[in-house]
């Protein structure tokens, strides 16, 4: 009986992945290893990081919509500040939703709200020293959780990999908008 795996195939260890791969390549016709196997991995991976995000998030009395508008404010600048219209459309909430979500936010002391120094009709949202460290002790969690996943590559490796996973993006990009949303 051959076999539909090479020598050095049959060597590396197998993931659950691959006996997914195995079940499924029984009954899908046409189904390529190799691409299942990426995708799979790609969304499997993904899920880990997010769980471990969730994880940091509760540690630190978060949510996630709290987090992104902390990531946003941190992602304005110095002096973290930004019209709360700007606010709602970078976050792509409507003005009232996130009227509620400052408040919340403001209450617990992670933002504030004051009156734009050269139009004291507008207002400004900022953050807190509170809230920029439970913001940077959030993303030292997620670089932690990234530093872990990924320890079992050489630099090189990781290099390697950055590089074919950027290839991938760019043809994404190409055929529509930016998977990182632009920040300013």
């Amino acid at each position: 009986m051959t076999s539909r795996h090479s020598a050095a195939e049959s060597a590396q260890p197998r993931d659950s992945i691959d006996r997914h791969i195995a079940r499924w390549g029984r009954e899908v016709p046409g189904l390529v290893p190799e691409l299942e196997g990426t995708v799979t991995r790609m969304q499997k991976l993904v899920r880990h990081l997010q769980q471990k995000k969730e994880a940091a998030l509760a540690r630190h009395g978060l949510k996630l919509w709290e987090y992104e508008i902390l990531w946003r404010l941190r992602s304005a600048g110095e002096p973290y500040r930004m019209a709360p219209t700007r606010l709602a459309q970078g976050l792509g909430v409507h003005p009232a939703t996130l009227t509620n979500r400052l408040d919340r936010l403001q209450l617990a002391g992670l933002i504030t709200r004051e009156h734009a120094p050269e139009d004291r009709r507008s207002l400004l949202v900022g953050l807190t020293p509170q809230g920029a460290a439970t913001w940077a002790a959030v993303i030292d969690d997620q670089r932690e959780a990234e530093a872990t996943l990924l320890a079992p590559l050489a630099k090189k490796e990781l290099g390697h990999l950055a590089a074919l996973l950027r290839a991938v993006a760019l043809a994404v990009e190409e055929d529509g908008p930016p998977l990182m949303p632009h920040v300013d």
